[in-house]
C-alpha cells in the first residue's frame, strides 16, 4: 500500500518533465520560424488531407509487413553466419556486408528496375517490401548474432550436460536470453525501418512521402505538408519505442 503514492508521484513527475520538454521544444521551433518570418498557408494543403491519410495507412501497412520480413531474414542470416559449413558462412557474411555497405536507395532502384524486371515481377509494393525487409534484416542479423554470441560458454556447456540437443539449446537457453539483449538494438532498427520506408516513393509506391510531394508540387507549399509528415512518423515511432522499453522491463532478469 505504501508503494502506490510513490509510483503515482513518479508518474506525475515524469509527465511534468515530458510537458516541460514539449513546451521548451515548441517555443524553440516557434522562435526559429518567427525569425525567418515564414507565412503559413494551411488552407492550401487541407484539401489533400484524405490523400495524406491514405499515404499514412499505406506506410503503416508496408512497414508492418517489412518488419516481419526483416526479422525473419535477419534471423536466417544470423543462423547462416553461425553455421558449421564455411560456404554457408561466407555467403551469409557476404550478403550482410553487401547490403550494409550500399545505400538503400541504390538497392531499391536496382532491385525494382533491373532484377524485378528481369524476373518479370511488376509489383512495386511487393518488391519494395522485400527489398526494405532485406536491407533492415542485414542489420538485424548482426544485432541477433551479437546477442547470441554474448551468451556465456558455461551455459552452453550446462545445456549439453543435461542432454539438450542444438535445437533445444537455442529454444530454451540461447533465444530467451538473447531476446532481452537484442531488444534495444532491434527496436532502434525497426524505428529506422519505418523512416526508411519513405524511400519507397522512388520506385513509384504512393506512400505518405509521395503524397506530400504531390501536394507540395500542386500547392507550392514548402513546409505545410512536411510538418504533418514529421508528426505522422513520430506518432508511430514513439509508441514503438515505449513498447520496447516495457518489454525490456518485463524481460529484465539476471542471466
Amino acid at each position: 500500500m505504501s508503494a502506490s503514492p510513490t509510483i503515482s508521484a513518479s508518474k506525475t513527475r515524469y509527465a511534468l518533465y515530458v510537458l516541460g520538454l514539449f513546451a521548451l521544444m515548441s517555443a524553440g521551433f516557434y522562435g526559429l520560424f518567427s525569425a525567418v518570418e515564414y507565412q503559413w498557408n494551411w488552407g492550401s494543403v487541407w484539401p489533400y488531407r484524405e490523400q495524406f491519410l491514405y499515404g499514412w495507412v499505406t506506410t503503416l501497412g508496408l512497414s508492418l509487413v517489412a518488419m516481419v520480413v526483416s526479422i525473419a531474414f535477419g534471423f536466417l542470416l544470423m543462423l547462416g553466419r553461425r553455421a558449421p559449413w564455411l560456404p554457408v558462412r561466407m555467403v551469409c557474411g557476404g550478403v550482410v556486408e553487401l547490403v550494409r555497405g550500399s545505400p538503400l536507395l541504390v538497392q531499391l532502384l536496382i532491385g525494382h528496375y533491373i532484377i524485378a524486371n528481369a524476373l518479370g515481377v511488376d509489383q512495386p509494393i511487393f518488391t519494395g517490401i522485400i527489398l526494405l525487409g532485406c536491407f533492415e534484416g542485414a542489420y538485424l542479423a548482426e544485432i541477433f548474432r551479437g546477442a547470441v554470441e554474448s551468451i556465456s560458454a558455461s551455459q552452453l556447456e550446462a545445456a549439453r550436460a543435461v542432454g539438450l540437443n542444438k535445437a533445444q539449446t537455442y529454444r530454451f537457453v540461447i533465444i530467451p536470453q538473447a531476446l532481452r539483449r537484442a531488444l534495444p538494438g532491434t527496436t532502434g532498427q525497426l524505428v529506422s525501418l519505418i523512416k526508411d520506408s519513405s524511400l519507397l516513393s522512388a520506385i513509384g509506391i504512393e506512400e505518405l512521402v509521395q503524397k506530400v510531394k504531390i501536394a507540395g508540387s500542386a500547392t507550392h507549399a514548402a513546409l505545410e505538408g512536411y510538418v504533418p509528415l514529421a508528426l505522422a512518423y513520430i506518432i508511430v515511432t514513439l509508441p514503438l519505442s515505449h513498447l520496447a522499453r516495457r518489454l525490456e522491463g518485463r524481460f529484465a532478469y539476471e542471466t
